[in-house]
């Protein structure tokens, strides 16, 4: 599904897929750098077509730049590599995807798309808060990536969705901040309407799903989501105005069925249809 293209040779397309396979700083089961591969992998097995959106990526314009190399040995080191991958793509006028990786990727590139987006918003959909001061002392943990993205951003300008493990700290902040949101169709209108016009970023930790459909991660929490759930989700933003997003903490290696890997790429080819719209 996801054919490679010489950016060289074709810069005008409306997104970037960047692969960014990193895991240097997870907190239970590592191999989430290998989800870039796997996602791609997968998605040889995918429709084009999605029935829900009644579009075809035959039809949509967008480039696979690969995976960037990445030092595991430094994380300020990555997160730098990432920036740049993320700034480069909004400089050429496209839309970049990241594909991870650990969490913590995602918060070079929302830094990238908020310094051209000042009045950015994100929404994230994840099992965990990521709302952490820390991790064991470290500030840059994949546990805290959204408290360092609040912190250019503004916890007022963040949606979580499906966060369903946090600590007591996590969960009084994000309450303060009326930050929670759900997958009830009430609070998906409430959702449309808080994000009106602004530019969105859309962060998917794919341990948003059950691990009964999704165990291919490195932090499963029971009380997931569904393929459907996921559905109704895009169906009430595909209007938005998306200007960066990213799918990551696939770990491949630990579903050897290779469904989440599936489920992963599916998820990625709904993405990419409504981020084109």
């Amino acid at each position: 599904m996801f054919d490679f293209t010489d950016l060289a040779q074709n810069e005008m397309h409306t997104i970037r897929i960047i692969g960014a396979p990193f895991d240097g700083t997870v907190s239970f089961r590592p191999g989430t750098r290998f989800g870039p591969a796997a996602i791609r992998e997968a998605s040889d097995g995918i429709e084009t077509y999605s029935p829900l959106l009644d579009c075809d990526l035959e039809s949509v314009s967008y480039a696979d730049a690969g995976d960037l190399e990445l030092p595991m040995g430094s994380v300020d080191a990555a997160l730098s590599i990432i920036k740049e991958a993320v700034a480069d793509a909004l400089g050429d006028g496209a839309i970049p995807f990241l594909l991870g990786g650990e969490h913590l990727v995602s918060l070079p590139a929302i830094e990238a798309v908020y310094e051209k987006h000042p009045d950015l918003v994100v929404v994230q959909l994840d099992a965990h808060a990521d709302q952490r001061a820390d991790y064991l002392g470290v500030k840059l943990s994949h546990a805290c990536v959204m408290r360092r993205v609040s912190e250019f951003l503004g916890q007022e300008h963040i949606r979580q969705i499906g966060i369903r493990s946090g600590t007591k700290d996590e969960y009084e902040l994000m309450r303060a901040y009326s930050t929670l949101s759900t997958f009830h169709e009430d609070d998906l209108a409430r959702l449309r309407s808080w994000i009106g016009n602004r530019p969105l970023y859309l962060t998917v930790d794919l341990d948003v799903f059950d691990p009964g459909v999704f165990p291919g991660t490195g932090t499963p929490e029971p009380g997931g989501i569904d393929w459907w759930t996921f559905q109704r989700f895009l169906s009430a933003i595909k209007e938005c105005d998306i200007v960066g997003l990213d799918a990551v903490e696939l770990a491949p290696q630990l579903d050897t069925s290779g469904c989440s890997s599936v489920l992963a790429a599916k998820c990625v080819r709904e993405m990419l249809l409504i981020a084109s719209k």
